[in-house]
């Protein structure tokens, strides 16, 4: 990411569920420009279906890697209030008390226990990918700054920010796991304050913002999120527009885009995308060279 910014930005596209099907968005792609993103992008999800399924989202992210693409994660997790599965609406995107957060952010409490424990389920599949070799950029508590999802719309250091640093201190600590690439992200909402959410360098490996309120992101977006990062890359970690070629040409500095899943063909004409995959600074599938 550190090598890219400035010179070059890694086209990503985004595969949702079904996990059955994890590389379905990443093939549209390909049928559209003939090129495979520079960057695969799935879910650890959270459907019953689908969670039986990780195992494939998992060998997923290793035929990508092993096919010159870098690999990303994003987690919709459910609440620990309830089970470990459950669906999109009242599940994912649910409200929780503040009592319930603060006793799932407390050590000694059922609710923080709960939450490790489904930490302990998903460090397997991640181990997985250590033991192929495979980083992995790992973007849990996405859009963090908004209000429709459990862990979400909490500023401060006691907040939404103390779940994210919990869990990444349980994963690359207790659980030792050091091929996650920590992202962290907000949606770009004009209320701004994005500060408000950020853990701590010490916690955050790339910045990131979702594009969702506008068609890209504005120059105030760009200076915002880079006044957050300073020298650490930046990232529009979810797009519904692919980026066009003024936006590639004027704010230099992001790192990777990822166009999430439906909205590439839904959004896009195939003349959008095919001139998006072919301007010069966007890189590809075997146009990423690693270290």
């Amino acid at each position: 990411m550190r090598s890219v910014t400035g010179s070059g930005i890694v086209s990503g596209q985004h595969n949702k569920e079904p996990a059955s099907a994890p590389g379905q968005y990443t093939q549209q792609v390909h049928d559209v420009t003939g090129q495979w993103p520079g960057m695969w992008g799935g879910d650890l999800m959270f459907r019953a279906e689908d969670i039986a399924d990780r195992q494939r989202v998992i060998d997923q992210a290793r035929t990508e890697w092993a096919n010159g693409s870098l690999v990303a994660l994003t987690w919709h997790a459910c609440p620990p209030t309830g089970g470990e599965s459950c669906a999109f609406e009242g599940g994912v995107k649910s409200t929780i008390s503040e009592e319930d957060f603060r006793a799932i952010v407390t050590e000694g409490t059922d609710l923080h226990r709960e939450w490790l424990a489904r930490l302990d389920s998903v460090a397997p599949y991640l181990q997985q990918l250590e033991d192929a070799g495979v980083p992995v950029l790992f973007r849990p508590f996405h859009e963090m700054n908004e209000a429709w999802n459990w862990w979400g719309n909490r500023p401060g250091p006691d907040g939404s920010s103390r779940l994210y640093r919990m869990t990444h201190d349980y994963l690359a600590g207790t659980k030792g796991l050091d091929n996650l690439i920590w992202v962290w992200n907000v949606q770009d909402n004009p209320a701004g304050g994005w500060d408000a959410y950020y853990p701590g360098d010490d916690h955050v490996d790339v910045a990131s913002l979702d594009v969702w309120y506008k068609e890209f992101p504005s120059q105030g977006d760009y200076e915002q999120l880079q006044a957050i990062a300073g020298d650490m890359p930046i990232a529009l970690a979810e797009m519904g527009t692919v980026p066009s070629a003024s936006l590639l040409d004027s704010q230099t500095r992001w790192s990777y885009f990822m166009i999430w899943s439906e909205q590439l063909r839904g959004n896009n004409s195939d003349a959008e995308i095919q001139a998006t995959y072919f301007h010069p600074r966007v890189l590809n599938q075997g146009e990423v060279n690693l270290p």
